[in-house]
């Protein structure tokens, strides 16, 4: 299975890049310096504890409830893994989702399903979701099985605010990967927070954790990636983040009204990302030889389409200019 990403391709990266979600007015300072500050000639502490109390405090939970992971991918993998074996059956994933989801539910031999299957013995959601930057209602009941919330957008919501409530998020597990929202996408790291096992639910949370816990890698995170998650929970850090907001609602409104202007067929989002549909005879092959890239959204069911990302002035202007050159040639 070949699987489609943003970001670098085969010719390495684009000087202005669309393609990926990630913070464009980032790398985050303080997140940056804590990274390079990292002690990488030594372990960390197998157990994360320091880690571990620092996230549960972040959010307001017991530290048992805090699951690490090596990338949002990485958890991806090993929680299907893990309820192939727990509870075998299909796997229920969004039409439009990120790619991993199915990609993981394909390597384990389990079959794909979508709109809230009652077979599904797994449970996708996310808010927002990519490629669309939009939320979707949760499932009527969010405890009636094991379901992933894919949070990993949810720091980087331009407006309004998520479906979900604090007691449904507490009955599914809840998975965050900041290093989108800190514009440092080449550090890996993410955890999640697991149900609350009071919460009423009709399996046994407890011996999913312990089994999600069992298939952890020895040494799951760096240095590097322990020290990026710790200056997440960092207020310094969360300033950055909502400073960074204000300059993504401006950067994204000009690309809204720089495609708008170009006959683009533009749908909604919550993020500073969002799928377009480009007028004929437009073609992404022919932006990336002049440096720029956008990332088609075929592998996401969506033909025809683009996903971009807000991005600084000199990138929208070298955007606008290869677009008007490519439609003047057609």
């Amino acid at each position: 299975m070949t699987r489609t990403h943003g970001g670098p391709d085969a010719r390495g990266p684009a000087r202005f890049d669309f393609s990926t979600n990630a913070n464009a007015t980032g790398p985050c300072p303080m997140a940056l310096a804590a990274v390079q500050a990292a002690d990488a000639s030594r372990y960390p502490d197998p157990g994360y504890t320091a880690l571990r109390a620092r996230l549960a405090a972040f959010h307001g939970v017991a530290p048992q409830r805090i699951l690490l992971a090596a990338s949002g991918s990485e958890f991806i993998q090993r929680i299907t893994a893990v309820g192939a074996r727990l509870q075998p059956g299909p796997v229920d994933v969004p039409a439009l989702a990120y790619g991993d989801y199915r990609a993981a539910a394909q390597a384990w031999g389990r079959e794909v399903v979508t709109a809230d299957d009652p077979r599904a013995t797994l449970r996708w959601q996310a808010e927002p979701s990519s490629p669309l930057g939009q939320d979707a209602p949760p499932p009527a009941d969010p405890g009636d099985r094991p379901t992933v919330l894919d949070a990993v957008y949810a720091p980087l919501r331009l407006q309004g605010q998520g479906a979900w409530t604090a007691v449904q998020r507490d009955q599914v597990f809840v998975m965050h990967s900041p290093n989108k929202a800190l514009g440092l996408c080449g550090v890996r790291g993410a955890y999640v927070v697991a149900p609350d096992a009071a919460s009423g639910l009709a399996w046994d949370v407890a011996a999913w954790c312990q089994a999600l816990q069992a298939a952890e890698a020895s040494w799951l995170l760096s240095a590097q990636g322990v020290a990026m998650l710790q200056s997440w929970t960092q207020e310094g850090t969360q300033q950055w983040l909502r400073e960074s907001l204000v300059v993504l609602r401006g950067w994204k409104a000009e690309l809204v009204e720089l495609l708008d202007q170009r006959c683009f067929e533009l749908q909604p989002s919550v993020t500073p990302f969002f799928v377009a549909r480009p007028p004929e005879g437009l073609k992404a092959a022919a932006l990336r030889e002049a440096g720029i890239a956008v990332r088609e959204t075929t592998s996401f069911g969506l033909p025809g389409c683009w996903r971009l990302s807000a991005q600084p002035g000199d990138a929208m202007q070298a955007l606008a200019t290869s677009m008007d050159k490519e439609q003047a040639a057609c």
